[in-house]
């Protein structure tokens, strides 16, 4: 399944946000202006999904609070609401299924966050209308999502094993790098990419040799000289790791683990790997970084040629003109964030005017060439004049 439509209101950056999202959907925009907000949207509906360590009230803790969550902008309208709609593909044309929540907060007591709406279609079909009559009953009910509940979501079990699966990845070298040094603590759902090596160590034989055989084939040629990349486990410890052979003068002599990578070799590493590690929604954080700009123009295509096949959705934030170069990228597969007053605004490239022109009457423009100057900050030439 893929998400085919997302809408928010008063979700963080957002006071509205209605948009039809792509297979492949880049999210671009000036700093502070939602994108990595954009992408929680997804990683909080896995949260309020899981029936172990999570639910709503989990979700909204770790964020800080529904203080935290809600769009300043939003003014008297004290709801949050999230809304998706999930198709066998992406057109939109073959929605199987819509969820919807809606969060308020108690205005007394302990002033906790309840549902005050929760909503399952499936197709035409409504599954699920919240509040019922047993939460009209017992209003502490309105606590949790029948999407947590196995008791209560059998009949749209789908849609929480597909928010369950949801994977956001955003690998911070450092802390692989420096894993005994963190003394093993990783963050739950591993967004840093501290747990790669572990992911690895899980997937069976046969499926690490043949996703090693890939980053292989891709590496060599990213990472000159770099050659042999193998998993092996340390005899004393039993900790996974992953070994290269970096070719020069002295044959053999150039075997390295991951902690002596660059940045760049264990983040391409990361993605390739998560990209044909599963099937499941992919959120990807700056994909580009630390990377040489003659990479980060090809992975686009990399992107592409990895998903060939496979009915998955992956969604990428990026500042980078490199990556949106590639001119197989259309302008529906581009979401544009600028923030307003009145909270960000989310728009389809495509579907603005100027945007839709210069890429229509200049057949060898990109759309990085048209939208990346759009999301430049107006002022910038004043961070020269700064005494």
């Amino acid at each position: 399944m893929l998400i085919s439509h997302l809408e928010l209101k008063n979700w963080r950056n957002f006071t509205h946000v209605d948009v039809a999202l792509q297979k492949r959907q880049f999210i671009v925009g000036p700093n502070a202006s939602g994108k990595s907000n954009l992408l929680d949207s997804f990683r909080f509906l896995r949260d309020i999904a899981k029936q172990k360590g999570g639910g709503l009230q989990q979700a909204i803790e770790k964020r800080g609070g529904l203080s935290k969550i809600r769009c300043l902008s939003a003014r008297s309208d004290p709801e949050i609401r999230i809304a998706i709609s999930l198709a066998d593909s992406a057109d939109g044309e073959s929605d199987q299924w819509r969820y919807e929540i809606g969060i308020k907060q108690e205005t007394r007591g302990y002033r906790l966050p309840y549902i005050s709406c929760e909503r399952v279609y499936y197709k035409d079909k409504k599954l699920l209308e919240r509040p019922n009559k047993e939460d009209k009953q017992d209003p502490e009910r309105l606590k949790q999502t029948y999407l947590e509940q196995v008791n209560n979501n059998q009949s749209f079990r789908d849609i929480t094993q597909y928010f369950n699966k949801i994977t956001y990845m955003h690998l911070v070298p450092q802390l692989l790098r420096h894993s005994d040094d963190i003394q093993g603590r990783v963050l739950e759902d591993d967004p840093f990419g501290q747990g790669f090596l572990e992911s690895m160590a899980k997937a069976s034989s046969r499926a690490r040799s043949s996703r090693l055989k890939k980053i292989n084939d891709i590496i060599k040629i990213a990472v000159p000289r770099l050659q042999e990349i193998t998993f092996e486990r340390d005899q004393d410890t039993g900790r996974p790791h992953i070994t290269a052979l970096y070719s020069h003068w002295r044959p053999k002599a150039g075997l390295q683990r991951e902690d002596q990578f660059s940045d760049g070799t264990l983040r391409l590493m990361a993605l390739i790997w998560s990209l044909l590690e599963s099937d499941s929604l992919l959120l990807l954080e700056e994909p580009e970084l630390s990377l040489h700009a003659g990479i980060v123009e090809k992975m686009a295509a990399l992107l592409y040629r990895t998903q060939k096949g496979k009915n998955r959705q992956v969604l990428i934030s990026t500042h980078s003109a490199e990556l949106l170069s590639d001119r197989g990228i259309g302008g529906e597969e581009v979401l544009i964030l600028n923030p307003t007053n009145e909270g960000t605004e989310a728009t389809v490239a495509s579907d603005i005017h100027d945007v839709r022109n210069l890429l229509l009457s200049v057949k060898e423009t990109s759309i990085g060439e048209v939208v990346i100057p759009r999301t430049k900050p107006q002022n910038t030439n004043q961070l020269t004049m700064l005494d």
